[in-house]
């Protein structure tokens, strides 16, 4: 990661289960735990299993509903309770 922040196993957790999310766009992410794409991408190719990290990169690749400028709707999205 670029800047190396000490997370929380907690913290990990939820990063990883808000970037399975597919509603969940990378910048929800930045602006909870102040990281990156980039970030997340480093963040989950270590603490993911090679085969994992393959398979959840394939699936957000392209991904409309990850990056929120290429989003075609804002309103009436999906919001988790975990989320601040």
């Amino acid at each position: 990661m670029s800047k190396r922040i000490e997370l929380k196993p907690e913290t990990i957790s939820r990063i990883i289960e808000m970037a399975w999310e597919d509603r969940t766009p990378f910048t929800a992410i930045e602006m909870q735990f102040g990281l990156s794409e980039k970030d997340v991408i480093a963040l989950m190719r270590r603490e993911m299993k090679p085969s994992s990290f393959k398979m959840w990169r394939k699936r957000v690749s392209g991904r409309k509903t990850k990056h929120i400028r290429q989003r075609d709707f804002l309103v009436g999205r999906f919001k988790s309770t975990n989320q601040k």
